[in-house]
């Protein structure tokens, strides 16, 4: 094992190096996509409400491959030209946002009904209650199912492989296919994204005691 990480080293950092920068672009974008559809979803226009569920209930139901593959085939043939780091992204993005919307949908309707009614009640919109009362409130409640869908983001960001993707994933199988030690390839593969993932696990249980028991 030591010897495909001492060998390897430079391409695994490489593959590491993409995986976090397509990591974190994904949960940047997917936080900000799904807590607008999580807004949309319990908004008083019914409109509104129908386009949030609707996106959610597709996306959710559709494989993270499929989503994928769409940006990386169908996007260049008929729109422009996406390379393989991009069209996963876009699909890891898109996936991730659907379950990250119920989550905060979930943590906004938690939130006691009379924040709100007492908010409006003092002449506040229906925007300033939500913004400055009811959402500050479910942020905190969110946090440890939030923590464990950028976990799986994390993990979930292997798809870039099927795309060639240049992420660790893709850099694994290419080291296997090329050493034919497959098992200690792969072991490397998933220390390093433990190394990805543990930290996150900490920081947000960090989080977690700090801003929940605020």
């Amino acid at each position: 094992m030591l010897s495909i990480l001492t060998n390897n080293y430079g391409t695994l950092m490489s593959g590491l190096g993409y995986t976090l920068l397509s990591s974190l672009i994904a949960l940047v974008f997917s936080l900000i996509i799904g807590t607008v559809f999580a807004l949309m979803e319990i908004s008083p226009h019914k409109w509104l409400r129908v386009i949030g569920k609707l996106y959610v209930e597709v996306i959710r139901n559709i494989p993270l491959l499929i989503i994928t593959m769409g940006f990386y085939v169908i996007v260049p043939k008929y729109l422009l030209p996406v390379d393989g780091f991009t069209a996963g992204t876009i699909g890891l993005t898109i996936y991730t946002s659907a379950f990250i919307a119920e989550t905060v949908r979930a943590g906004i309707q938690s939130v006691a009904v009379g924040q709100m009614e007492g908010a409006r009640s003092v002449g506040l919109t229906y925007t300033q209650a939500m913004s400055q009362i009811v959402f500050p409130q479910a942020i905190k409640i969110v946090i440890p199912p939030l923590g464990n869908q950028f976990i799986n983001l994390v993990k979930n960001s292997s798809i870039l492989a099927f795309v060639a993707g240049f992420d660790l994933m893709y850099q694994g199988k290419i080291i296997a296919n090329a050493t034919f030690n497959t098992f200690d390839t792969y072991l490397v593969v998933g220390l390093l994204y433990l190394i990805l993932t543990m930290p996150l696990s900490y920081l947000m249980r960090h989080l977690e005691k700090k801003w929940v028991t605020a």
